[in-house]
């Protein structure tokens, strides 16, 4: 009979590989929504939002290819790695992350049929927000199966990244809304949003995703502007959150490495961010923004796994 350390080697390699796999179809779809968007597109920024007015997309039918080709070999390998996790018998706590993982894999094959239509910005937000969740419960499945034994960790306490987490999730919300409302022109300076330094009661109502986007939100837009300060100021609260917690977890040996790796990613990502608005939305320095925001996420999770687990 298979001892419980094989089974979960072999859910380990799975959930590896789906973890490959998730962030390929990121990096995939981050091309095809900012290119479709029109970033990197000529002239700009005049282009930009085109999509929405009956212009074309502006990427390769490939790319489409591609990322339906990655999503259904992913699919294909999320049932597996439910079915592993389930049979003969459960194992926990990795079959509550696989089933996890499965379930919004499936949510996101359901979303992409409606996706094609760039106006419904919920769809976009959706799919957002489904990339970087397919990261993270991946890799979540991965490190619960990386150890033999059932974990019973005495738990510490992990305030800061608790926090962090919550402010980095709300930071890449609102990018997703900046980009599903194709808002990113509203705001193109880096500091502040010209004379306005906190959303507008009218700009408040562009957090609802539930909207027909008719066309790309224009230089000062009250919706756009509020969606850009509102991520910026929540980009600066994770830079502190994250940036303390992962400081305080350098002192705990079994937690440094993954502390190291967050305080590298954080900072690369803070770097990217500025530099997308610097370079007046490049496209690879976007997309580079995506793919780090998600690997940010799967990393500050992973720390904070790592305290919780650490000895008192």
């Amino acid at each position: 009979m298979e001892t419980r350390t094989a089974r979960l080697k072999r859910i380990r390699i799975l959930a590896l590989l789906l973890t490959a796999l998730s962030l390929a179809i990121l990096l995939v779809s981050a091309y095809i929504r900012l290119n479709g968007a029109g970033l990197g597109c000529s002239p700009w920024p005049y282009c930009y939002g085109q999509v929405l007015v009956g212009g074309s997309y502006q990427h390769s039918d490939a790319a489409r290819i591609l990322h339906r080709a990655v999503a259904s070999t992913a699919l294909l390998l999320g049932f597996v790695l439910a079915w592993q996790c389930r049979r003969p018998h459960p194992i926990e706590p990795p079959g509550r992350y696989a089933k996890a993982l499965l379930v919004l894999m499936i949510l996101l094959t359901f979303v992409g049929i409606w996706s094609a239509d760039p106006h419904r910005a919920w769809a976009s937000f959706i799919n957002i927000l489904g990339g970087a969740g397919l990261v993270l419960l991946s890799w979540r499945t991965v490190l619960a199966a990386g150890s033999g034994q059932a974990p019973a960790p005495r738990r510490r306490p992990a305030a800061l990244l608790h926090a962090g987490l919550g402010t980095l999730a709300l930071t890449m919300a609102l990018g997703a809304l900046i980009g599903a409302r194709y808002a990113a022109l509203a705001c193109p300076l880096l500091t502040a949003c010209g004379d306005t330094v906190w959303p507008t009661a009218a700009g408040w109502s562009a957090l609802n995703p539930f909207v027909r986007v008719a066309v790309a939100a224009s230089l000062g837009d009250e919706g756009g502007v509020a969606l850009h300060l509102l991520h910026r100021y929540s980009a600066v609260a994770t830079l502190l959150l994250l940036g303390l917690g992962g400081l305080r977890a350098l002192a705990q040996p079994a937690a440094r490495q993954s502390a190291v790796l967050l305080l590298a990613l954080l900072l690369l990502q803070f770097a990217l961010g500025v530099l997308t608005v610097l370079s007046g939305l490049s496209l690879g320095l976007a997309i580079a923004h995506s793919v780090c925001a998600a690997l940010l996420l799967a990393v500050a999770m992973q720390l904070m796994v790592r305290v919780k687990a650490a000895p008192a």
